[in-house]
């Protein structure tokens, strides 16, 4: 058994690069991906009581319907939680060397953190516009039917027939 599962929660470093499989068109209908980076910071104190901080930067790929939520709501400095795989891939450069990245491929992604802090959020006279959000319609409440009483029936006598101490009806 083995598994390759990771979680992260960090800040975007750099808005999303969309491209598409065959080109830049988006009304191609094909495969969409979205890449950007990921920080994340471990914050503690050394052991002269001094706060240090450790920043990891992250390659982030998202395929499909996240490479869509990527493109529509992630900026710099967006929050958010991602889950997903790492992957590594490697390539020959044009200076003929062989070279290597390591990825997280987003299996999840959601939006942290509140609409006035997303650098995706347009100002307006009065407060912050978010960049359009899917619509979501809630189902209706759903409504119990009416109960009825039951009818009234008359009381059944139960005989025990013949052997009074077998109370099994069968």
């Amino acid at each position: 058994m083995s598994l390759n599962k990771v979680m992260l929660i960090g800040n975007v470093g750099k808005d999303p690069e969309v491209r598409y499989l065959d080109g830049n068109n988006p009304n191609s209908g094909n495969t969409k991906v979205a890449q950007f980076t990921l920080a994340t910071t471990e914050r503690y104190r050394d052991r002269n009581g001094e706060l240090r901080e450790n920043t990891e930067w992250h390659n982030i790929v998202a395929w499909r319907n996240s490479a869509d939520v990527a493109e529509k709501f992630i900026r710099k400095g967006t929050q958010v939680f991602i889950e997903g795989k790492l992957r590594t891939r490697s390539w020959t450069d044009q200076t003929g060397n062989k070279r290597f990245t390591t990825e997280i491929t987003v299996d999840n992604l959601q939006l942290l953190g509140k609409k006035t802090d997303n650098p995706g959020a347009q100002p307006v006279q009065g407060g912050y516009q978010q960049a359009p959000q899917p619509s979501y319609q809630q189902p209706a409440p759903v409504q119990p039917a009416p109960v009825q009483p039951a009818p009234q029936q008359e009381p059944m006598d139960i005989s025990l027939g013949e052997n009074p101490t077998d109370d099994l009806p069968f």
